[in-house]
């Protein structure tokens, strides 16, 4: 993702949020439909070392600074999932992974689609201000949790209504209708700092 211009990806903020692109040309303005899914990569630092386990990273911190603020926060802040995926040994590139199967995952997605189709006639994702206000409360617990994440983390509100739609999503996974501390601290994990220098 940093590898692209600030100014290319900035322009991402207005889609991701609305799920709508305005284009404006003289004195004539047009909306196109642009509801995607933003999959993007990036590596912790210039040379792609920082935090690895057996090369040593090359870069300066101010290099690492300056390499991790091409992503500015507007934009981080709109992107649901950030995770930190580490090297894997050697060893384990070419062990057959232990897994689910893709069909039992797709049947517990497919169960919890229909959980949110009938809660709120729609997707998580898709959910407005007011609806996560009355379908993503948490249990008093999780609640204590999120707000001592927010503080801690310092989350905007919009940051905070991501997680709480991921929680709301996770909970739905895993067939509860109340969205406890469990769920939350999983959703608050996959919102991860960048690897500080």
């Amino acid at each position: 993702m940093p590898e692209f211009d600030r100014r290319v990806l900035e322009v991402l903020r207005e889609p991701l949020e609305s799920g709508v692109i305005t284009i404006s040309r003289a004195a004539r303005q047009a909306d196109f439909p642009a509801r995607f899914q933003l999959i993007a990569a990036m590596n912790p630092c210039p040379c792609g070392y920082l935090g690895h386990p057996a090369n040593k990273c090359r870069c300066s911190p101010d290099m690492v600074v300056r390499y991790q603020a091409r992503i500015s926060g507007p934009l981080l802040d709109r992107i649901d999932l950030q995770i930190q995926v580490a090297a894997l040994p050697q060893e384990d590139l070419l062990r057959q992974a232990d897994g689910e199967p893709s069909t039992a995952i797709a049947q517990r997605v497919a169960l919890a689609y229909a959980r949110q189709e009938a809660r709120q006639g729609k997707a998580n994702f898709a959910m407005t201000p007011k609806e996560i206000d009355t379908y993503c409360r948490p249990a008093p617990a999780a609640e204590q949790l999120l707000r001592s994440a927010m503080t801690r983390l310092n989350w905007s509100a919009r940051a905070c209504h991501r997680v709480l739609k991921v929680a709301r999503t996770i909970a739905d996974l895993a067939q509860s209708e109340t969205i406890g501390s469990e769920h939350v601290a999983e959703a608050i994990q996959y919102r991860r700092a960048l690897v500080s220098p």
